[in-house]
């Protein structure tokens, strides 16, 4: 009977994703058309390729302000590289990436070593990135690709996009490492107890300066894909998107105390926040309104963990 009760909690997410997708359906016919699909597909790659870096930090009790801010960074210094410098559009993604990654790792050197707390260290971080990709462009957009470059946000694969490729194979890597790399587990017992993690050998500084990291390189991927898409860079193109993607993130039953959580319920919570979203469009929901709406969704979803673990708590203090 646990096993039952265990497996129906585990699956919630998923029918109420599939709940969401029957009302819309209902709610407005160009819903369920396979151009429809696709396209909530294509708008929530971004969130879900920054969602996996976001997964592991909040598996680690953490979390990354930042991600939006690495967004709009990566954006205009991708653009700056090709446009500006005339860089090859391959080595400019590379670096563009390379620098992303750093910014993550810095982020998590100053968490881990100097010993600030991440919602401070990542919140000054955002500012900093936010001022120096206005700095870089001087206010200004930039645009004028390659061909070769906007196929990254706008060319497809036989029928699929490639977006939406991107996003696939970011996750897999995500469930590859939470499952079979040691790293993964190394994440897991860092959020449970980070102190019993220490004193069992686990290199504590070092794995939240990987994990920060990792945030870091899949924001870096999230902007590449969002400035080809948009074709021009923008200083304020990932403006708010933390709070998508932690949203995301946390209706993925990942427990923002750290230490539990899944990567494939991860996946149905982007979706629930690209079904919405599309949803709400369709049926010409002011964006104001959906402010509101999906900032009551996050309530609703931290809260649930909020309770869950107290639950935990008293029994296991009954036991």
């Amino acid at each position: 009977m646990k096993n039952i009760s265990k497996a129906i909690k585990e699956r919630a997410i998923y029918t109420f994703l599939i709940l969401m997708v029957l009302f819309f359906a209902v709610a407005s016919p160009n819903f369920l058309t396979a151009k429809n699909l696709i396209n909530v597909a294509k708008q929530v790659s971004i969130f879900g390729v920054a969602s996996v870096g976001m997964t592991f930090v909040i598996l680690l009790g953490g979390i990354d302000l930042a991600t939006g801010s690495i967004i709009s960074f990566i954006n205009i210094v991708c653009a700056y590289f090709m446009v500006n410098l005339g860089m090859n559009p391959i080595l400019a993604v590379i670096i563009a990436l390379l620098i992303s990654t750093l910014c993550g790792f810095l982020n998590g050197v100053v968490i881990a070593e100097i010993g600030i707390t991440p919602l401070i260290a990542t919140f000054a971080s955002q500012t900093i990135l936010s001022g120096l990709a206005y700095i870089l462009c001087n206010g200004r957009p930039i645009s004028r690709f390659s061909e070769g470059f906007l196929k990254i946000g706008q060319g497809t694969i036989g029928a699929i996009p490639i977006p939406i490729l991107i996003m696939v194979v970011c996750f897999i890597i995500g469930v590859f490492i939470l499952n079979k790399s040691y790293f993964g587990r190394y994440f897991y017992a860092l959020g449970g107890n980070m102190e019993a993690a220490e004193l069992s050998g686990i290199p504590v500084k070092k794995i939240t300066c990987l994990v920060y990291s990792l945030s870091g390189l899949f924001a870096g991927i999230a902007g590449i894909v969002m400035l080809s898409r948009a074709n021009t860079g923008q200083p304020n193109a990932g403006l708010g998107y933390e709070f998508d993607v932690i949203t995301c993130v946390a209706l993925g039953g990942v427990s923002l105390s750290g230490g539990s959580g899944k990567m494939s319920n991860v996946i149905a919570g982007v979706l629930i926040i690209g079904v919405l979203s599309n949803g709400m469009v369709l049926m010409n929901v002011s964006s104001y309104m959906q402010l509101v709406i999906k900032g009551i969704i996050l309530l609703l979803a931290v809260g649930s963990d909020c309770i869950q673990r107290k639950r935990l708590l008293i029994a296991s203090k009954a036991g």
